[in-house]
């Protein structure tokens, strides 16, 4: 598995802060591909590893992944039904691990991994920590999350000082990897009201929230500006408050949209079936209070909608982000998403100025890659204008307009492009346009993927080995195709022999690819160009009935 060249920078960047530090947290949103980066940092690092989950579901998904990216690297588990240690990797569930008499058998480790790090201010894994430290006080500390912001802000303290690298929601979109949001600010002549609201430790007091905002004209008001932007959308509100969500679903389902909610006191069973409703699309619209901010994923979402305000940007971001997951057209047959609308009614949009996040690894002077936060006293990377862990605000150097601001917020945000071109010259990969540039190709030997534009959709198709071909991505912008078509070779090619600065890819055609090709004049036909004309004459077909059939 090749990673993306961001996804470089984030590991560097991270092993540079464990050799020097000895801990370090690495913020990355969904999308980013936490468990491709958390693999590649324990296989820099080496020796012995213990990774910490949380969930069943993440055990198995991060041991496959680690042995993608770490392949030489013998891996075991220690779960509730299997407990070895393994002299290579170890994936522990933190429940099973944290008790007592399974705990008094663990081995040193060189490095411990914990996945969605923010939880590591709890008791189960502190003992954890805290035992590998006894056995080996020198044990490297490693965490990776997206949603770090406790809110406390000294929870992560007592294992990490320090982040090391935070991607943003924005370069995700930029480079293709996330939907495009368009952003509305709906005013219902709330604002002057919500900014008397106090705020707790945590958020503003959602309470007080509610008695502004649990209002039957302004759910209406809700409902009718949804349904001129988003009627037909699946959708995901925030509410404030138990009783405001279930005003907001009833008035929902007097309007005739299949809706429904889930909350925190609501029994596990009964929210996994509402969850699976609402992801096999029996459910439309899905109402919730503070339950879906993170660890919670459902392709589909294309639009949020917040009816509450937040007092962090962390949490604004972690909300919005609930929608900006490309869809897997295999896994979601019929449904094409290519951007994601965000409709605000608690004026976060302009308390916060938008989604976007600043980060330099750097700074232009080159000072330091790190700061203090003066809220949480953790060190982050320094062109950071919102503390990751804690959520502390950097003022602006120069006050922004208020007018100005708030038309940012009200207006779409265009700005989240990239050229196709800049993602082809970072693949490692040749990328070859065939008919006029309505089909682009990549062969990566073991395997290929091709962009095809067919009724103004790109679709992206890839194989591998004697495997099927696989429908990758169905899009309105190319940079999305491009996107998932690249990540396939990346997982899948040879990046050795297929890589596009080996010599033999410029070479001219062999006689038997010009043969099969039917070509008697090979002026300027390459081995490369020539392999590439092959894969597509050769799986032509399947393509264009993968593609007929979703059209």
């Amino acid at each position: 598995m090749q990673l993306r060249p961001r996804q470089v920078d984030f590991v560097e960047s991270c092993v540079n802060a464990l050799k020097t530090r000895g801990n370090t947290i690495g913020v990355a949103p969904t999308g980013a591909g936490k468990t491709v980066m958390l693999s590649a940092v324990a296989g820099s690092m080496g020796g012995r590893v213990l990774i910490l989950q949380h969930r069943d579901e993440l055990v198995s998904q991060n041991r496959a992944t680690f042995k993608a990216v770490c392949p030489g690297v013998e891996t075991d588990l220690y779960v509730a039904d299997r407990k070895r240690w393994s002299p290579g990797a170890t994936f522990a569930m933190i429940q099973t691990l944290s008790r007592e008499s399974n705990l008094s058998s663990m081995p040193p480790f060189d490095m411990v991994v914990i996945d969605e790090a923010h939880h590591v201010a709890a008791k189960s894994y502190l003992t954890v920590v805290e035992r590998a430290r006894q056995l080996n006080p020198n044990v490297k500390l490693f965490g990776v999350t997206a949603t770090p912001s406790r809110g406390d802000g000294l929870g992560l303290s007592k294992v990490f000082d320090n982040v090391a690298d935070v991607i943003t929601l924005g370069e995700l979109i930029q480079a293709g990897f996330l939907v495009r949001p368009r952003t509305f600010v709906i005013d219902c002549n709330l604002r002057e009201s919500l900014a008397g609201v106090k705020k707790t430790s945590v958020d503003f007091d959602m309470n007080e929230v509610a008695e502004i905002m649990d209002k039957q004209a302004v759910t209406s008001r809700v409902i009718d500006e949804w349904r001129k932007v988003a009627g037909d959308r699946r959708t995901v509100v925030f509410c404030s408050t138990v009783d405001h969500a279930r005003h907001v679903m009833q008035a929902f389902q007097g309007c005739g949209y299949k809706t429904d909610m889930v909350y925190g006191d609501m029994p596990d069973g009964e929210r996994r079936s509402v969850l699976r409703s609402f992801d096999m699309g029996d459910v439309q619209v899905l109402i919730n209070v503070a339950v879906l901010t993170e660890g919670w994923d459902c392709q589909p979402v294309s639009c949020v909608v917040l009816l509450r305000p937040c007092s962090y940007k962390s949490t604004m971001i972690q909300m919005i982000g609930r929608g900006l997951r490309k869809v897997d057209p295999e896994r979601y047959p019929g449904i094409v998403k290519s951007d994601c609308i965000v409709m605000d009614f608690g004026y976060s949009l302009h308390v916060h100025g938008g989604i976007e996040t600043d980060i330099a690894i750097q700074d232009k002077e080159g000072k330091g890659v790190c700061k203090c936060c003066p809220d949480c006293s953790m060190d982050i990377p320094i062109g950071s204008m919102v503390c990751p862990i804690c959520g502390y605000e950097y003022p602006e150097e120069d006050e922004a307009d208020p007018n100005e601001l708030i038309q940012k917020a009200r207006s779409p945000l265009v700005d989240f492009s990239m050229t196709e071109v800049h993602l082809l010259e970072v693949s490692p990969y040749k990328w070859q346009d065939m008919f006029d540039g309505y089909v682009t190709i990549a062969n990566g030997m073991s395997a290929w993927a091709c962009m095809v534009l067919y009724k103004d959709r790109w679709h992206s198709i890839g194989r591998y080995g004697n495997d099927r071909c696989h429908l990758l991505a169905v899009s309105d912008d190319k940079t999305q195709a491009l996107a998932s078509a690249d990540d396939f070779l990346r997982q899948y090619g040879d990046k050795e022999a297929a890589r596009k600065t080996k010599r033999w890819l410029n070479e001219p055609a062999t006689d038997k690819q010009l043969t099969m090709l039917g070509i008697s004049t090979p002026f300027g036909v390459t081995k490369y160009g020539a392999s590439c004309s092959l894969t597509w004459n050769w799986n032509e077909r399947e393509i264009r009935r993968i593609i007929q059939k979703i059209s």
